[in-house]
């Protein structure tokens, strides 16, 4: 790629003028610092083109042209100057392209009528019609709710409003629900009971303006690359920076204060903080009688926090506690974000509201640079359980057990109330539900539950246990496998829709190429699925466009409204923020300003919190603390990234993170032991994480994944599983366990480039912090 030079430099945009009061003195603005516009740039090959998109994964979802040649074949990539991500790419939005085109890809249905049999290719209308005839089949004996389907949150939004749909009007069942249950429901549940709405305060560009920002439960340098250039643009601004995190991440390493506690003890941690704050008269109390309700509770329940009973708790010093304080608490503006540390526990809620309470009690909300948000995990985290696919809603966030929420959208769809389903249950009580088979059939749509979901044992069981299993996808996942029929679907760069990234920007995605012969939209297999099931006049889609019109209308007049976001206006903006309520309407960036919420007295219901242990139990056979993680090479079940060459080089395969203290080398083989059993890793010996504590990334299968080991145990409230911390003990072994390769379809083979690492014994080279060993 070349830069065309201006025609004079007098054409040249002039610098911003920085305000003193924001940057300091001779330091740029960093974000229009470097780099040439993305107008400057052009393709310079015969032919090529560049589409302007989206990465397909985190919920950062960075701004890149796709490069297309002149046979209409994705090649490559380049990054954007996108207001997201500033012409920055992580190594996975890097390496993104190479699905499009990959030899891995399924490019014809997938049969096979038992689990005996071996898959063959066939026909769409074989893969099709066998499919609606189990449906009716299993329906017919059993009942509607007989059958299940599990959408995704990469999918456009768009296709997990079609989701939800399809499930209540075409297969009339109640059993919907989807693999965001896995990432975001904990903070949905804290942002809903305490705000009436379930979205991120403040966009990205407010930790520019903060004074102080805290970030529990993410390792943002690697799951979320290109967010830290907000916390390196805060910090030049003389931001102090608070991380809790039981491991000294890459971010935490530069931290004023990083708050190693023991997994699971957050909620103890972020009330005796807020008892400090109260303590020491840091508290906003005009904000909290102006705007709140519960603060007499919530003051009540943390004054039985004191610094000394938590540090116990956490296995912290009571003095960093009262540090955390006074620097939250005396900051002119403070920001929090959150993400799975914190959420991924049987407490999952409970810890999200205990952190919205130390935001609301210092007042730090609604203003620039003061706010708190939820760093959602998958590209489309936030927007992929706004519109219907989620067990308990309805699009535009409805709630399916209101009744006039029930008439709204049983009007739009055309559709009496009495057909319309109840509540659904979660993801994992769906699995335990195929145990005891009262769901005997499943669609599966964008999610590979044999590695994402804890307790690989009971969750095989229940899909060995189904009649009749189809799942949707590009590659032949672990899931996928276990299948009956398999639908060959397009990959994000293969269609066009909407996602919404953490901020609740809404974005457009842009096809760059046509799908391979043979292969289909998610959009055209769910419209001809209902046309057999006799609701094709409920379907009448041709794509996306029309699907999103419907979901304007869908999400008219609620929280979640998108009626005012149109693809001309995306295409124009670069993104607009939710609620959007009219075409000539900005967006919302920005929630709470004045101090009103979206209950319907205005005011934010704060929640009192009592910590309490974690579901597994720690005995002298299980002392200590497993939890998990992300990789910055791989994501999620490493469907996707376990192919691509170049991220399997840098992270070829899972590992234990292990402190000095238990004696072991780096490369040792270390058998990991929880209840619910072993696998065996190399360890990667290093003091940046707690003795008490050892770490698994979680992207492979068995016999080398983490969620072999995990516990089923659910919030309550949330129902996500409790990921982040359950009761091991670690022993030498002899060999470790060898990763294997991804599944493949009949007749082809592994893709080489991606097998060079992949059974490499080693963990790779880590940069988690201080005495890290290094390879030989």
């Amino acid at each position: 790629m070349t830069a065309t030079d201006p025609p004079e430099a007098e054409s040249r945009p002039a610098a911003i003028p920085l305000d003193p009061s924001i940057a300091p003195p001779g330091t740029r603005n960093f974000r229009d610092a470097g780099g040439i516009p993305a107008d400057r740039w052009h393709a310079d090959q015969n032919g090529e083109t560049l589409v302007p998109t989206h990465c397909c994964f985190c919920g950062v979802q960075c701004g890149m042209y796709l490069r297309v040649d002149s046979g209409g074949k994705v090649f490559g990539v380049e990054p954007r100057n996108h207001d997201i991500n500033r012409m920055r790419l992580c190594p996975k939005g890097l390496n993104a392209y190479q699905q499009v085109n990959h030899p891995d890809r399924l490019t014809a249905p997938l049969m096979r009528r038992s689990r005996e049999d071996t898959f063959e290719e066939v026909s769409w209308d074989e893969a099709l019609d066998f499919t609606v005839s189990e449906i009716r089949r299993i329906q017919g004996a059993h009942g509607n709710d007989a059958f299940g389907l599990l959408g995704g949150a990469s999918l456009y939004s768009e296709k997990t409003y079609l989701v939800g749909k399809f499930a209540r009007v075409a297969l009339r069942t109640r059993h919907v629900d989807y693999n965001g249950r896995l990432c975001m429901v904990s903070a949905a549940g804290a942002n809903k009971l305490s705000f009436g709405i379930d979205r991120a305060a403040n966009p990205f560009s407010d930790i520019l303006l903060t004074d102080c920002l805290l970030i529990a439960g993410s390792n943002v340098g690697e799951c979320f690359p290109v967010m830290t250039q907000y916390l390196w643009g805060a910090r030049d601004r003389g931001a102090s920076l608070i991380v809790v995190d039981p491991r000294e991440t890459a971010v935490a390493r530069t931290a004023d204060v990083h708050v190693a506690l023991k997994p699971g003890t957050d909620s103890a941690f972020f009330n005796a903080v807020l008892h400090v704050i109260v303590a020491e008269g840091l508290t906003d109390e005009a904000y909290l009688a102006a705007h709140t309700t519960g603060w007499e509770q919530v003051r009540a329940t943390v004054q039985e926090y004191p610094p000394e009973r938590a540090a116990g708790i956490c296995g912290v010093p009571a003095e960093q506690i009262v540090q955390v304080a006074r620097m939250f608490g005396g900051a002119a503006k403070a920001m929090a974000f959150h993400a799975r540390g914190i959420e991924h526990h049987s407490q999952g809620v409970e810890n999200c509201l205990s952190v919205i309470n130390l935001c609301v009690a210092t007042g730090n909300l609604g203003r620039p640079g003061a706010g708190y948000g939820t760093i959602t995990g998958q590209g489309n985290g936030q927007g992929g359980r706004e519109h219907g696919q989620k067990a308990d809603l309805l699009p535009g966030g409805r709630s399916i057990t209101n009744p006039e929420h029930r008439r709204q959208i049983c009007e739009i769809w055309g559709i009496e109330e009495s057909e319309l389903p109840p509540a659904g249950t979660s993801m994992m009580e769906m699995v335990w539900q195929m145990q005891r088979r009262e769901i005997r059939g499943l669609i599966g749509i964008c999610n590979n539950p044999f590695v994402s979901l804890p307790h690989y044992d009971v969750v095989k069981q229940g899909y060995d246990t189904l009649e009749f299993h189809a799942q949707f996808d590009f590659f032949l996942s672990e899931t996928a496998t276990n299948a009956h029929v398999v639908f060959p679907v397009t990959v994000w760069a293969e269609d066009e829709g909407v996602m919404a990234n953490t901020e609740a920007r809404v974005v457009k995605h842009n096809k760059a190429q046509e799908p391979p012969a043979g292969v289909r939209t998610d959009t055209w297999v769910l419209c001809e699925l209902a046309e057999r099931l006799g609701a094709g006049d409920k379907f009448d889609f041709a794509g996306s466009r029309e699907v999103f019109d419907e979901l304007r209308i869908a999400s008219a007049g609620t929280v979640n409204d998108y009626y005012g976001i149109t693809y001309e206006r995306l295409e124009e903006t670069g993104g607009i923020m939710w609620p959007c309520p009219s075409t000539d309407h900005p967006g919302t960036p920005r929630l709470f300003e004045g101090g009103r919420t979206y209950h319907p007295d205005g005011r934010i219901h704060m929640q009192a919190v009592e910590w309490h242990a974690p579901m597994d139990p720690y005995t002298e056979d299980y002392p200590l603390s497993l939890t998990t993680g992300r990789t910055v090479a791989h994501f999620l079940s490493g469907n996707q990234t376990r192919r691509l060459g170049g991220l399997v080089e840098q992270t070829p395969r899972p590992w234990v993170e292990v402190h000095p203290s238990h004696g072991y080398r780096t490369g040792d083989p270390v058998r990991v032991v929880t209840r619910r059993g072993s696998a065996v890793f190399p360890a990667l010996v290093t003091e940046a994480i707690r003795p008490d504590t050892v770490f698994i990334p979680y992207h492979w299968p068995v016999p080398t994944a983490a969620n072999a080991l995990t516990i089923d145990a659910l919030d309550p409230r949330s129902k996500i599983p409790e990921y982040k911390v359950c009761a091991a003990r670690i022993e030498p072994a002899e060999r470790i366990d060898e990763v294997p390769a991804p599944p493949t379809a009949p007749g082809h083979e592994a893709y080489p480039a991606a097998q060079v690492s992949r059974t490499d014994p080693l963990p790779p080279t880590s940069s988690q912090g201080r005495g890290t060993a290094e390879r030989s």
